[in-house]
C-alpha cells in the first residue's frame, strides 16, 4: 500500500475530503440502510478510481467542486455493481469481508445497489452535472452488456481474441475510462481532451482487466489472490484464449473438457494453468497488457508536465504491476 500512498501524495487533501464527502452521499434516515452503508464504508477498496478522477481533473483542467462529484458518482455506480455482482455470482466474500448479500440476503442486496445507483442519479440531477450523468450512464450500459456478452459466449467456451477485447473493453475498461473522462469534463477539459482521457481510461482499464486475469495464472504464491478461479468459473481469459488458438485439435479439446468437467479438480485445474505456461500464453498476454498501459502513457504526452501527471503515471505502472 506504500507505493499507492507515494502516488496519492499530490492528491490526498482532496482524497481527504473525498471520504467525508462520500460518507455524506450514502447517508439514509432508514436505520437498516444507514447500517449497511457504513458497513460499506468500513470496507472500500483502494480507492483507485477516485484518484484516476481527482489526477485526471488536474492533468487536463481545473480542480473545482465539481470534480468531488464526479468522484462520488464514480464511486457509488462502482459499489451498486459490485452488490448487484456478488448476488449474480452468488458470491459470500468481497475483499476479505462478508459480501452485502452473505449478511443480508439477495432481495436487500440487490434493493441496496438500487439505492447506491439512485443517489448518484440524484447527486448528478441536484447539481445539473448533465455531462457527468451522460458520460457515467454510456459505461452503466456498456458494463451491462459486456457482462451479458460474457454470459452468452462462456457457455460454448470458444471465446476469440477479439470478443474477449471487446468483453473487457465494456465490462471493466467503461468504468476506468468514465473516471477519467469524468475528471475532464468536471474540471472543464475541452471537449477533445475529455474524449483524450476518455481513451487513457479505456487503454488502462484493458491493461488493468488483463493484469487480473494473469493473476489467475500465477504459480508463484506470492500475489494477493487465489490461482485458478476463472477455470473453476469456465471463464476464458486471454492467456488460455491464445494457448488454445496455437494447441493442436487434440490437446485443445482435452483443455476446453476440463474446463467444461472438471474445472473443481485441483489436479486438472493446475493442468490446464501448465497448458497455458507452456504454450506462452502469459507472455503473450503480458505483451498485450504493455501495449495498451504504453499506449495510455502516449496520450498523456498531449498534457503538460506536472506533479500530478508524474502520478497518474506511477498510477498506471502500478495497475500493471500491482500483486494484488
Amino acid at each position: 500500500m506504500s507505493k499507492l500512498k507515494e502516488i496519492q501524495a499530490p492528491i490526498r487533501t482532496e482524497m481527504n475530503l473525498f471520504d467525508s464527502k462520500f460518507r455524506d452521499a450514502l447517508r439514509s434516515s432508514v436505520p437498516l440502510l444507514d447500517t449497511i452503508m457504513r458497513y460499506i464504508v468500513k470496507r472500500k477498496g483502494k480507492q483507485i478510481r477516485p484518484m484516476f478522477v481527482f489526477l485526471s481533473a488536474h492533468v487536463s483542467g481545473s480542480f473545482n467542486d465539481s470534480v468531488y462529484r464526479a468522484a462520488s458518482l464514480i464511486e457509488l455506480l462502482h459499489t451498486a455493481t459490485l452488490v448487484h455482482d456478488d448476488v449474480v455470482d452468488d458470491s459470500n466474500e468481497r475483499r476479505g469481508f462478508f459480501s452485502i448479500n452473505a449478511l443480508w440476503k439477495n432481495k436487500i442486496a440487490v434493493l441496496v445497489g438500487d439505492f447506491l445507483l439512485s443517489r448518484g442519479l440524484l447527486l448528478s440531477i441536484e447539481h445539473n452535472d448533465i455531462e457527468l450523468l451522460r458520460i457515467t450512464s454510456e459505461a452503466v450500459k456498456l458494463m451491462s452488456e459486456g457482462e451479458l456478452l460474457q454470459i452468452e459466449k462462456a457457455r460454448r467456451l470458444d471465446i476469440k481474441e477479439e470478443v474477449y477485447f471487446e468483453i473487457i473493453r465494456r465490462k471493466t475498461a467503461s468504468l476506468i475510462s468514465s473516471c477519467c473522462a469524468c475528471g475532464a469534463q468536471a474540471a472543464g477539459a475541452s471537449p477533445e481532451d475529455v474524449e483524450r482521457m476518455k481513451l487513457f481510461g479505456e487503454k488502462i482499464g484493458i491493461a488493468f482487466q488483463i493484469k487480473d486475469d494473469l493473476f489467475d495464472y500465477d504459480n508463484s504464491k506470492l500475489i494477493g489472490k487465489p490461482t485458478g478461479i476463472d477455470i473453476k468459473e469456465q471463464k476464458m481469459t486471454l492467456p488460455l484464449i491464445y494457448a488454445l488458438s496455437n494447441a493442436d485439435s487434440a490437446t485443445k479439446r482435452r483443455i476446453i473438457r476440463i474446463v467444461k468437467n472438471n474445472n473443481n479438480d485441483p489436479e486438472k485445474v493446475n493442468e490446464v494453468i501448465e497448458f497455458v505456461h507452456s504454450g506462452s500464453g502469459i507472455r503473450y498476454a503480458e505483451s498485450k497488457m504493455m501495449e495498451y498501459a504504453e499506449g495510455a502513457l502516449k496520450i498523456l504526452d498531449h498534457f503538460p508536465d506536472s506533479v500530478y501527471k508524474e502520478s497518474i503515471r506511477n498510477l498506471v505502472m502500478f495497475t500493471i504491476e500491482r500483486k494484488f
